[in-house]
């Protein structure tokens, strides 16, 4: 597939060492993405963002390393984003990144969750923790979200087949949005028929499009 002008898939993983499986995770759906939609992609974790992320109160406080993977996160044209779950939820330095994102910079911007786990007892972390986080931001998040736990990866790589499943469900969610929203950009000033010369937001014409498919 021809890749797109500038286009970029950015993957951010809330681990705290490596190796990761959470990280790995997130690359493997960033690649997929990157792949059947022609888009660069890169992955990043906390480490990428640095020790200046402990001490930062504002997004200022970052230093180079931190600013870069906040500027790439903030300009991805689609972004993974996962974390191990401790005690029921992501991890604390994973929400801290987020805190210093200006609340309307991810507002449309289409949103793979996913999560990894112990056990099954926390695969609802994505629903009750994730996407509230980024509904707040108002970010297109999709509608599939992800979880496995340590008996879905062999050496360290994704090996259920049941999750390879519910992943092909989300990567094509992500390119359906990711369409949706390259055609709402270039029709931001075009009358629309449907709403009687005023163009449809974003999300209406995304639901429009994918409900048809459900």
């Amino acid at each position: 597939m021809t890749a797109m002008t500038n286009a970029t898939v950015v993957g951010f993983s809330g681990n705290l060492a490596r190796p990761s499986k959470t990280r790995g995770f997130v690359k493997h759906f960033v690649s997929e993405i990157a792949d059947r939609h022609g888009l660069a992609a890169v992955t990043f974790d906390l480490d990428d963002v640095g020790r200046s992320l402990g001490t930062a109160r504002w997004s200022r406080d970052l230093d180079e390393a931190g600013q870069t993977v906040l500027d790439a996160v903030v300009s991805a044209d689609v972004l993974v984003v996962g974390s191990p779950t401790y005690k029921g939820s992501y991890t604390g330095l994973f929400k801290h990144f987020f805190d210093l994102v200006d609340p309307v910079a991810l507002r449309g911007k289409p949103v793979l969750l996913t999560a990894t786990g112990g056990g099954e007892r926390h695969a609802l972390m994505v629903d009750h923790q994730l996407r509230p986080l980024f509904a707040f931001f108002e970010a297109l998040v999709l509608p599939t979200a992800v979880y496995a736990t340590d008996r879905d990866f062999l050496e360290g790589a994704l090996a259920s087949e049941a999750i390879r499943k519910r992943g092909e469900q989300a990567i094509e969610e992500a390119g359906l949005a990711l369409a949706s929203r390259r055609h709402a950009a270039a029709e931001d000033f075009a009358p629309s028929p449907e709403m009687d010369g005023r163009p449809r937001s974003l999300i209406d014409r995304y639901w429009l499009e994918w409900i048809p498919r459900l």
